[in-house]
């Protein structure tokens, strides 16, 4: 029911950023909360960032505040994190996801719809 394309993922030296972007189909996208979750190599799942379906509340995890920003363009049917100041612990597969509720995403890392997953690695 909810295609999640990401994009934007890619190799770079730390200090640089990188925008990410994450395209939904488009009749469903302004109805669910979005966010970003990545995986670290050899290491789990953690929430990185989320948005709400009116885009009215933001979550960010400790480690990305200051440096991460997540966005939609409901007329483009499409999230965005924008990383600056990439350091290498940011190096994993960043995957996109998709909730009917906002806490679901927050409190339980869970989601309804996930996307395939772009590759973001930083080198020291």
């Amino acid at each position: 029911q909810v295609q999640l394309v990401e994009s934007g993922g890619g190799l770079v030296q730390a200090g640089d950023s990188l925008r990410l972007s994450c395209v939904a189909s488009r009749s469903t996208f302004v109805r669910y909360n979005m966010g970003w979750f990545r995986q670290p190599p050899g290491k789990g799942r953690e929430l990185v960032a989320a948005i709400s379906a009116n885009g009215g509340s933001t979550y960010y995890t400790d480690s990305v505040k200051g440096r991460f920003t997540i966005s939609r363009e409901s007329d483009k049917n499409t999230v965005y994190l924008q990383m600056s100041s990439l350091k290498p612990e940011d190096t994993g597969a960043y995957y996109c996801a998709a909730a009917t509720v906002f806490s679901a995403i927050v409190t339980m890392k869970r989601a309804d719809y996930w996307g395939q997953g772009t590759q973001v690695t930083v080198s020291s």
